[in-house]
């Protein structure tokens, strides 16, 4: 076993400064993975019409390549939490990272756009592996006081990753000419919007061997010195054995963690986890990666050229970077819940504006002879503000907070499983709205973002009646707050 390499080597430091900004930058190495996530679920943006012209594919089977890493995530996200818990979450990290690599070569060198849909699959079960093990990981080694504002990293880390994306897409579309010039070495520039993923995926995967496994993991397979270790150098001495014994009692079992502890002894899952996977869904169900997977189409349809679309793109992966910040200032303050309550009130206002303004556009033929929406007037100026001011409720609530609240909500011993099942709805729901949208923008977006702004009204709902506020508890609080009742462990 990693026994954490050159950080715990060092001797402990008592909990202030210096022990701080290790933990930080612990969880930064992890949050890229979240980097990774974002950068290969937007980088196809940029690729969308060229990969079209390129395989000469209808509409339908576009839908789907864009969608089918999505499917690939639901896979890895539904395995990740529980080779995590058998294998440690350090040796997860690299193989999302071998993963990412992978994607990255299958996808740049693909000949049809079959293979094209296998990359994107195998880049897609990376995303949903770094997807839970990012936010279990950072949770696991975060003190209570910061893990909020640690746990929001990651989130901040994916809109980075899809900023990067979209700017890499922009600047290799406008040095060949566009996304289907031939750029290096007889390569088009859609292809190397793959193929840049790579140095991101060798970055994270050479940076995962520098940081310590999860001290709540080590506890688990009962290597309690190195344990010790890791928490001093995290926490401090101070009541360190007290935390080891509360770990070891949320984790007490005469039976090893599965998928079966999240059945409550009476039947039926835990309401945690409900609540868990309902918070994955509404995340997705607003309609938030219709913006970064489908913006440059979507601002093609509505008059803008192609190069203003990856401009607007861009800017509008600034502005979540920018949101993400202030959710990262605000939420160990003022808490899970109200950031979620605002947001879902934001979102629904937005996308309700929105969805008056592609329902009164005028539909103009394009160059094949299909209807298109066009805003005239003050209706695109009011769209593109809209569009934009959803991205900042998203961005400073519903992006962050839920995986912050997925890492930290659940009870030690079944953070993996039910974490798992959590991110596998996410995917299959941001699935089931990426591949719908095409079907959807040609039927009426008007009527796509009518549906999105629904969701976002019942989202408010659900927050105001299930979600419980996590603020300043400590993970091991969590088993009390969630009912869980612990297997009974043998004498």
């Amino acid at each position: 076993m990693h026994d954490g390499g050159s950080f715990t080597d060092r001797s402990a430091l008592p909990d202030g400064e210096g022990s701080s900004n290790r933990v930080v930058l612990i969880a930064s190495v992890a949050a890229l993975g979240g980097l990774l996530f974002g950068f290969d679920s937007a980088v196809i943006n940029g690729a969308v019409s060229a990969i079209q012209d390129e395989f000469d594919v209808a509409d339908a089977v576009l839908g789907f390549a864009v969608a089918s890493a999505l499917l690939g995530a639901a896979a890895g996200a539904m395995t990740a939490g529980r080779i995590a818990d058998r294998i440690g979450r350090l040796k997860v990290m690299k193989i999302a990272a071998v993963l990412f690599f992978l994607s990255a070569i299958v996808t740049a060198f693909a000949p049809d756009v079959w293979t094209l849909v296998l990359g994107r699959i195998i880049g897609g079960i990376g995303v949903g592996v770094a997807s839970v093990i990012a936010p279990a990981y950072i949770a696991e080694t975060s003190p209570a006081r910061i893990r909020g504002r640690l746990g929001s990293l990651q989130q901040l880390a994916i809109v980075l990753g899809i900023f990067l994306a979209l700017l890499v897409d922009y600047v290799l579309a406008e040095l060949a000419g566009g996304a289907s010039e031939t750029l290096w070495f007889g390569l088009e520039a859609w292809r190397w919007m793959f193929l840049s993923m790579a140095i991101p995926a060798v970055v994270y995967g050479v940076l995962a061997s520098t940081i310590p496994e999860s001290p709540r993991y080590l506890v688990a397979t009962h290597k309690i010195p190195e344990a010790r270790r890791v928490l001093s150098m995290l926490f401090g001495e101070k009541n360190l054995e007290i935390t080891i014994n509360r770990i070891e009692h949320s984790l007490q079992s005469d039976t090893k963690p599965s998928w079966k502890d999240l059945r409550r002894p009476g039947g039926g899952l835990y309401p945690i986890v409900w609540v868990g996977l309902m918070l994955s869904v509404f995340q997705q169900a607003v309609g938030i990666n219709v913006i970064f997977y489908y913006s440059n189409v979507l601002w093609e349809a509505v008059g803008f050229e192609e190069s203003q679309s990856f401009q607007i793109s861009v800017f509008t992966s600034v502005v979540n970077i920018a949101t993400t910040i202030v959710a990262i200032m605000l939420i160990d303050k003022v808490g899970r819940r109200p950031l979620l309550l605002t947001g879902s009130i934001g979102m629904t206002v937005t996308l309700a504006t929105m969805a008056i303004c592609f329902g009164a556009a005028d539909q103009v033929p394009n160059a094949e002879g299909v209807l298109e929406p066009h805003l005239s007037g003050a209706w695109g100026p009011i769209a593109l503000v809209a569009a934009n001011l959803f991205v900042v409720f998203f961005g400073m609530s519903w992006g962050p907070v839920v995986w912050v609240l997925l890492g930290e909500m659940f009870p030690n011993r079944i953070r993996g499983a039910a974490l798992s099942l959590a991110a596998a709805g996410q995917w299959a729901a941001n699935w089931a709205i990426t591949v719908s949208f095409p079907s959807l923008k040609t039927f009426s977006l008007g009527f796509a973002y009518g549906m999105y702004a629904v969701f976002a009204l019942l989202s408010l709902a659900f927050v105001a009646k299930f979600v419980p506020e996590t603020k300043g508890m400590s993970l091991e609080d969590m088993d009390e707050a969630a009912g869980y009742e612990h297997p009974t462990a043998k004498a």
